[in-house]
């Protein structure tokens, strides 16, 4: 433990911290080493995957002499842009936590803690909760980069030097938009209305994405000429963004024309915003950290709609349908629940808006294209649904918070609770599931094999996200969490989201064999096998059965051996 001594220094306040992390991390757990070794599987595959496709495509951008590593570099840009809007939106929202809401702030505000130090502590620990998920998806990719285009042993400080001021600006910008919302609002109500302007800022960035038209640089033919496709390709995504500074220092770097002016771009954009953020701290931390205290009205009502459900529900039975009716409110009085379906809705527009812009019609697409894209929209359709999923069911289990003891030394059944859990989840997702996937079938004018092929998949999919998602959240709760926004976020979250694409990408290279040779049969007459089509989909399903049943049945498990 770091030295006492007059007043609580920077690492003081780290310091519980670190240790409550540390000892949750070596605890010995039933299971901890299956935990462990799950965890290293589906770490390196979901590493592996994200390396190799990353890989192929920049070595193949390196074989295109010219526009090539303007293509590496404009795909870089683009997923920067994407990286600090989800940097941005995240400490939005759990600097409200860290800065307000957190439960060592009475202690911490009451202390001889200076003011300095306060901020600079909680600064760090708003951007190690909104930053580590975004760092780990980080490290495939400038892997990728570095193997690709041989960057060498000095690549990784380059990626440093420039990564670090990157995290830290949407730190900064997201704490200090917290400040002021907090001094407007009683914190109590600024929960809610950060929720509905995180949604609509994640919309907005969603569609400034859309805007860009990344799929135009896929098709060079559709500029009038290779000087105009150069000049889009030279021009920056985001000229103003740290997202564009930290492309041009990497991209520089590999080029082997280093450049030095993004670099001093990135620092000194972070340390001026560090101490305007700091100067707003001292200003308004005290007067917003007084009305965080203040608690919002509640008001408790039987409604219709509500009395009309409880009805519908009576034949599941008393404990089943009072387990459901407790999930749908607490589900609806969580303000950061429900708003996020507006993100869902926008993310579902400008998805099936995508759809349109796709090369399944023209001239030059053959009838195995046309019908191959379709097939392969299944990856994104999954990819949509682990996401919703990860949001919506996963943190289930951990929103119980304390109630799960009492819950758990009562006579209730766990399997029951997890049966509520499940379907719960499942059927709205399932719904959603197969809208999405007609929609965007009917839009691609797909054929009747594919769009029951894309039915029968996307329904056995949701299946084991909605187990996957269920069992995750209950071998990584997290009671104690402060901020439900962060149950998503957390590890347990980033290991749903690595099992769910290992196996969404399982089942699609299963099925995509038979699918593949049944195309190739309708469009060049190549000879089709009847039991290649049975094998695959019913290795899929098999795959399917097992990732909904085995996470269900350890998630019982694990419940039940919770001590009370």
């Amino acid at each position: 433990m770091p030295e006492a001594t007059d007043g609580a220094t920077f690492m003081h306040l780290l310091w519980p911290k670190w240790q409550s992390m540390r000892t949750r991390a070596i605890k010995k757990r039933t299971g901890a080493v299956g935990r462990l070794t799950l965890l290293g599987i589906l770490g390196f595959a979901f590493w592996g995957f994200i390396f190799a496709i990353l890989y192929r495509l920049l070595v193949y951008f390196r074989g295109i002499s010219e526009i090539g590593p303007l293509l590496a570099g404009k795909l870089l840009g683009l997923v920067l842009v994407s990286f600090f809007g989800m940097l941005l939106l995240s400490n939005v929202i759990s600097a409200l936590s860290t800065f307000f809401l957190a439960k060592d702030l009475d202690l911490l505000v009451a202390g001889p803690v200076d003011w300095l130090r306060l901020y600079a502590a909680k600064l760090v620990e708003t951007c190690a909760y909104s930053s580590w998920m975004v760092v780990l998806m980080a490290v495939p990719l400038f892997t990728a980069y570095g193997v690709a285009y041989h960057g060498g042993p000095m690549f990784i400080l380059v990626v440093i030097s420039t990564f670090v001021p990157f995290l830290m600006v949407p730190t900064v910008l997201g704490s200090a938009i917290t400040l002021v919302l907090v001094n407007i609002f009683p914190a109590r109500r600024t929960k809610d209305l950060l929720s509905v302007i995180a949604v609509l800022s994640a919309g907005g960035v969603i569609l400034l994405f859309r805007l860009m038209r990344p799929e135009q640089l896929a098709r060079p033919e559709g500029f009038r000429s290779l000087i105009e496709f150069i000049s889009v390709l030279k021009t920056p995504t985001s000229p103003w963004l740290p997202s564009e500074w930290v492309q041009t220092s990497i991209m520089s770097y590999l080029g082997e024309e280093p450049d030095v002016l993004p670099l001093y771009l990135l620092w000194s954009t972070a340390a001026a915003l560090i101490v305007i953020g700091a100067l707003l701290q001292r200003a308004l931390y005290a007067k917003g950290y007084t009305k965080a205290q203040e608690s919002g009205d509640r008001w408790v009502r039987q409604s219709a709609f509500s009395g009309l459900f409880q009805k519908m529900l009576a034949p599941l039975g008393l404990v089943r349908r009072e387990l459901i009716m407790k999930e749908v409110r607490l589900f609806f009085r969580d303000t950061t629940q429900w708003s996020q379906l507006i993100l869902l809705g926008v993310l579902v527009i400008v998805y099936i808006f995508n759809i349109k812009f796709l090369p399944t019609r023209g001239e030059g697409v053959s009838f195995f294209i046309s019908n191959l894209i379709p097939f392969l929209n299944l990856v994104l359709a999954g990819f949509v649904l682990a996401s919703i999923a990860a949001r919506f069911i996963f943190p289930g289990i951990s929103l119980e918070g304390r109630t799960m003891w009492l819950l758990r030394s009562s006579p209730l059944a766990m399997r029951e609770l997890l049966w509520s859990k499940f379907w719960v989840g499942l059927i709205p997702l399932l719904f959603f599931a197969l809208a999405l996937v007609l929609t965007t079938g009917i839009l691609m004018h797909v054929t009747n094999f594919i769009m029951a092929v894309s039915v029968l998949t996307i329904t056995m999919m949701t299946f084991a996200i909605a187990g996957l998602a269920v069992g995750f959240g209950t071998l990584f709760p997290r009671f104690e969490t402060e901020n439900a926004a962060q149950i998503p976020t957390s590890f347990g979250g980033l290991l749903f989201m690595m099992g769910s694409i290992v196996m969404i990408g399982c089942v699609i290279t299963l099925e995509a064999r038979p699918v593949f040779t049944y195309l190739a049969s309708k469009s060049f007459g190549a000879k089709q096998d009847p039991m290649e089509m049975v094998l695959g989909f019913g290795l899929a399903a098999v795959v399917c059965i097992v990732a909904t049943i085995v996470p269900l049945n350890i998630a019982r498990k694990r419940l039940e051996s919770l001590e009370v």
